[in-house]
């Protein structure tokens, strides 16, 4: 009976995290049957499970409506997450000069699952075109600078792994996208930095590198925006040398060597 217990808490964890990410993926609030036709959960679990998030802080109910959005809580816990990656208070000043010496967005990620999740966002100041990535947003390992990057920089059996994750995430689109991310290990390991060309985005152009933390965890940053403000060969001439120089000047910093 104790094990059986303990499986139906794991399964009730695992139903208040589904309703926890389709509200936060959503537009708007959502209803208690929205959710149970978002996540497949029965609408009385969903009621339950939603007053206990409501009770916890982790969601917050509208006024007088049965309708939910992401609470307090939340927000105090992505602080909490956000204060363990040090790194970012060393590298902030770096990438900042970056994105003024730029004139593009710079950002700063860690991997989730099959993505790079932004951690820090920076703009320079000069731009007339504020950029919609922002903290929390994510960006494709497979066709992003940044991820490419990441992926670049893992050990061997690491790098394997992930890229048979993506090669069964991609399915049918493999063969397509097989050349493209092997050209992009490529490029790393010849000029220490990947590129994205309107792959991530059609409109959007960036190159990527990447970092080792203190601990060895490992980050992955780009720099980037319009592609008709920052065509392929101002990236390359110009702002590729900048780029490297500022993976050099944090790993000094906080005493790594860069990602490799």
């Amino acid at each position: 009976m104790a094990e059986q217990g303990a499986g139906a808490e794991v399964s009730a964890l695992a139903r208040g995290l589904a309703v926890l990410k389709v509200v936060g993926d959503a537009a708007g609030p959502l209803s208690n049957r929205e959710l149970a036709d978002a996540t497949g959960i029965p609408k009385p679990t969903v009621s339950r499970l939603a007053a206990t998030l409501v009770a916890s802080g982790y969601l917050r109910q509208a006024s007088d409506t049965e309708r939910f959005s992401l609470g307090p809580a939340l927000l105090d816990m992505s602080n909490r997450y956000l204060r363990h990656f040090d790194l970012r208070g060393v590298a902030r000043p770096y990438l900042s000069e970056l994105a003024e010496f730029a004139g593009a967005s710079v950002h700063l990620g860690v991997r989730d699952e099959l993505d790079m999740l932004i951690i820090d966002s920076l703009r320079p100041r000069s731009a007339m075109i504020s950029s919609r990535i922002d903290v929390g947003s994510r960006m494709s390992i497979a066709t992003s600078a940044a991820g490419r990057a990441y992926l670049a920089a893992l050990p061997p059996a690491e790098q394997a792994d992930l890229l048979d994750q993506v090669r069964i995430a991609s399915g049918e689109n493999w063969p397509a996208l097989e050349p493209r991310v092997m050209a992009g290990l490529e490029e790393h390991a010849r000029l220490g930095y990947c590129s994205s060309f309107g792959e991530w985005h059609p409109h959007i152009h960036a190159l990527g590198f990447s970092l080792r933390g203190p601990r060895g965890e490992r980050y992955a940053c780009s720099c980037g925006g319009p592609a008709y403000l920052l065509p392929r060969e101002t990236l390359v001439a110009r702002i590729a040398p900048k780029l490297l120089e500022t993976a050099q000047r944090i790993s000094a910093d906080i005493g790594t060597v860069p990602a490799d």
